[in-house]
């Protein structure tokens, strides 16, 4: 099958910028990556994204954008397009034309894959709102875009999340990884896939990943998260607290399951000091990943990407729960950070085949759904 070169944007839950990367694959491999871009939000586009958040919580139409929803729209539209456009520029790429003819050239970008901002995940109403326009960005860079990846696999009955776990498995087929892996991904929610020696998958949300923490830390002394897991390092769990955070029937809930951002409070620590209330979240994000690995069957060996990567004291909290040292990312030759943006990139070479991007193990779908919406430039 004909190679492509897609280039994948990816805005997560932490809401903390742009991840761009570029792949060539042909939906089924990966073949080869190209450069990786990271735009950061500003504080107040940040803002506005967490407004919107807060107002699409009331929404039963998905096309809705009332309020702050609209203007959160415009900026992931701006800003997904000025990361494109710098890409292209920085890395002397050009325009694809029309659909992908089989052009492996690492200086053509052949598609887009766009995920657009969660602004609301409610499965339970059939409702999944991502928020970017992937027409308005096919005519503005003049190259095919995929994007609204959710919604088939909603509409069908699934969860609409995770869709990275046929990437993870890619990933560790291209790394030669044997045996059962636990490939986990930590951003706002937390979310794992487990990948079986014959390469069947079992993935779902587990909880909240950063979101919690990076909320407390910043309401209460204004840095964006955790640096390092330095707080929490000072801290001591309370585990009264964590015994309150762990008393939700959704963790006994099986796998597949998926969340909203915001589907956690962070209540029962509003008493601790901050060092203590920032441990006690990171070992509730510790306790409820090692615990739906538990669930999923558990794992040989644990991989970790995502932004919960660079939290050490995170990292050792889920090592001490699983019993299993997890391995790094990077020293497998991944980019624990860009992960994301490779998958909707890999993701949209699979929409454009028919090929499915959700599994009844994954999502809980009743059958294999493709998904996607392809936007083609102007003439």
């Amino acid at each position: 099958m004909a190679l492509m070169t897609v280039l994948g944007l990816m805005s997560g839950t932490s809401m903390d910028g742009v991840d761009a990367a570029v792949v060539v694959t042909d939906g089924d491999a990966i073949v080869g990556y190209g450069p990786r871009l990271f735009r950061p939000y500003t504080p107040a586009e940040r803002e506005v994204l967490r407004t919107a958040v807060r107002e699409a919580r009331p929404l039963t139409d998905r096309s809705e954008r009332p309020g702050a929803v609209a203007a959160a729209e415009r900026i992931v539209n701006e800003v997904h397009g000025e990361t494109v456009e710098r890409l292209l520029r920085e890395n002397h790429y050009s325009a694809g034309r029309g659909m992908p003819t089989g052009s492996s050239s690492r200086q053509t970008i052949d598609l887009i894959g766009f995920h657009g901002q969660t602004v609301l995940h409610a499965p339970d109403r059939r409702l999944t709102v991502q928020v970017g326009d992937g027409h308005a960005l096919a005519a503005r860079v003049g190259i095919p875009v995929v994007f609204d990846f959710r919604a088939a696999d909603v509409a069908a009955g699934g969860e609409g999340a995770p869709l990275v776990p046929i990437y993870h498995r890619a990933l560790a087929q291209k790394a030669g990884l044997a045996g059962t892996v636990v490939v986990v991904n930590i951003g706002g929610v937390a979310n794992i896939t487990r990948i079986a020696a014959d390469g069947s998958l079992i993935a779902g949300d587990t909880g909240p990943g950063n979101a919690l923490i990076d909320d407390l830390v910043r309401d209460r002394t204004g840095a964006p998260m955790d640096e390092g897991g330095a707080l929490g390092a000072r801290g001591r769990a309370d585990q009264a607290a964590l015994s309150r955070l762990l008393d939700n029937p959704w963790f006994a809930k099986p796998l597949p399951k998926s969340l909203d951002r915001d589907a956690f409070s962070s209540l029962p620590v509003a008493p601790l000091s901050t060092p203590d209330a920032v441990a006690t979240l990171t070992a509730f994000t510790a306790r409820t990943i090692a615990d739906a690995i538990a669930m999923a069957g558990g794992a040989e060996r644990v991989v970790v990407v995502g932004g919960g990567a660079n939290n050490p004291t995170l990292i050792r909290r889920l090592a001490a729960d699983t019993g299993v040292r997890p391995t790094s990312a990077a020293a497998l030759g991944w980019s624990p950070d860009f992960i994301e943006a490779e998958a909707f990139a890999f993701l949209a070479a699979r929409s454009v085949r028919g090929l499915p991007l959700t599994f009844p193990s994954t999502t809980g779908v009743d059958m294999p759904v493709a998904g996607g919406v392809l936007a083609e430039p102007s003439p």
